[in-house]
């Protein structure tokens, strides 16, 4: 993308939550950016979700507080078609002085797993499907979004409706028309259960650039929506009685000759396959925070509210967190269903894709599968219950110790308890204020 003729641009790099921290500078700055022209405290990726920094933490006072030298990414530019002015936003990762990567970075961690699949010959190629609300949050509490031909607030389900998605054209045609400029593929679009709820797919790519796009995807919609009148939210549970936001992944595994490793011919998958979904299973209980990072996140997560809540997998079944979806076998392939919508895609690939790997390092073998309703099984692993939970079996657990650095996993959980007791000494029923976009 060219950048001179535009007056400023944006840097950011990805923080623990998903957030843009960076810089806006003017234009002709981008020509030093590749040699490490632009610098940022390492302390700046391990905020607390109101941008404060985290009591304690050994990346501010102990350490002076250093600066880390801001890298561009492999994705390159994009433009900012929702603000008014036009812009570019260049995505960054943060290095030490020396050129050794950050392990506080999020997007480091998901380059660090993907290099063990590439000491094999291997290519993860993964895909995303990206639930989000349109919200009114005018008032006191968020409420369903007008709809734009009626002007009536949204008082109904519209499950898999053209109409639903035909009355918000002009936000969808927006919404695409920024996919295609920011090279995101944008595939089909859905009305989902909730009310205003939809589900955009991203198409299968390299699994990196499937966690780039993710958390574009995530701006650009919020700023879509600012455009007309409304604000998106990705929160696991913008309403109590209404279906939570999730992101499904659906990834593969190629070799050097463009195989499918987790295709064998049959209808059920090879041996890698089957080690790839124990190796999931074994880590999924602990890695709950990584899919579940907000106390709101825990409210999707109940029996029977179309959320995995225990480590099953089971083929063509989606009461199951690891569905293995049927079709042609060349294209076998493994469906991640414990997330929310309000994770970090860096961290939810990083711990997915690093707890597959470990599956097939240690030549795991997954329990029978789940057959008719998983939320009926005995017997089998829970998530964790609760954020609190969450955290401490997070960062104890040994096999989250071989797939994330140590100041990750540190990081994580030191910024996830001052979440949790900021969000404590808040009024219940302000919390949606600080998620709506921020996550």
């Amino acid at each position: 993308m060219d950048l001179s003729s535009l007056s400023t641009i944006r840097i950011a790099a990805c923080d623990l939550n998903g957030q843009l921290r960076g810089k806006r500078m003017p234009s002709e700055a981008a020509a030093k950016l590749a040699d490490g022209g632009a610098r940022m405290p390492l302390s700046a990726l391990n905020l607390d979700l109101w941008g404060s920094d985290i009591d304690d933490s050994p990346l501010v006072f102990e350490s002076g507080d250093i600066d880390g030298v801001l890298k561009p990414t492999s994705r390159g530019p994009v433009p900012m078609p929702w603000l008014e002015t036009a812009s570019a936003l260049v995505p960054m990762t943060l290095d030490y002085d020396d050129g050794t990567p950050f392990p506080g970075d999020p997007r480091h961690a998901l380059e660090t797993v993907l290099a063990r699949y590439a000491d094999r010959g291997w290519t993860v190629m993964a895909a995303t499907e990206m639930e989000f609300n349109l919200v009114d949050d005018s008032g006191d509490q968020p409420c369903p979004p007008k709809n734009p031909l009626t002007g009536r607030a949204l008082d109904s389900h519209a499950i898999i409706s053209l109409a639903e998605l035909d009355a918000f054209d002009a936000f969808f045609t927006d919404l695409y028309q920024a996919s295609a400029a920011m090279g995101i593929p944008a595939q089909t679009a859905i009305s989902e259960g909730g009310l205003g709820q939809f589900e955009i797919n991203l198409n299968h790519q390299d699994a990196l650039r499937a966690a780039d796009d993710a958390w574009l995807f995530k701006v650009m919609v919020k700023g879509i929506a600012r455009k007309h009148g409304m604000a998106a939210t990705f929160m696991a549970k913008p309403y109590a009685d209404e279906a939570g936001n999730g992101m499904h992944v659906h990834f593969s595994v190629v070799d050097g000759d463009g195989n499918n490793v987790f295709d064998d011919g049959s209808e059920t998958g090879g041996e890698l396959l089957q080690q790839a979904v124990a190796g999931c299973l074994a880590a999924m209980p602990a890695s709950t925070l990584i899919f579940a990072p907000h106390g709101n996140s825990y409210d999707r997560l109940v029996p029977g509210a179309h959320a995995p809540t225990a480590a099953t997998w089971g083929y063509e079944n989606r009461t199951v967190a690891i569905r293995i979806p049927g079709g042609n076998p060349k294209a076998r392939r493994i469906e991640h269903r414990v997330a929310g919508g309000d994770i970090n895609p860096y961290l939810m690939l990083a711990t997915v894709l690093g707890a597959a790997m470990l599956g097939v390092d240690d030549q795991m073998t997954p329990p029978a599968p789940t057959t008719g309703n998983a939320y009926e099984a005995a017997g089998v692993p829970q998530l964790a219950a609760d954020w609190g939970a969450a955290i401490e079996a997070f960062e104890q657990d040994p096999l989250i110790a071989r797939i994330l650095p140590a100041m990750m996993i540190s990081n994580m959980a030191m910024t996830k308890r001052q979440e949790m007791k900021l969000f404590a000494e808040r009024p219940k029923d302000s919390h949606w204020l600080s998620l709506l976009e921020s996550v």
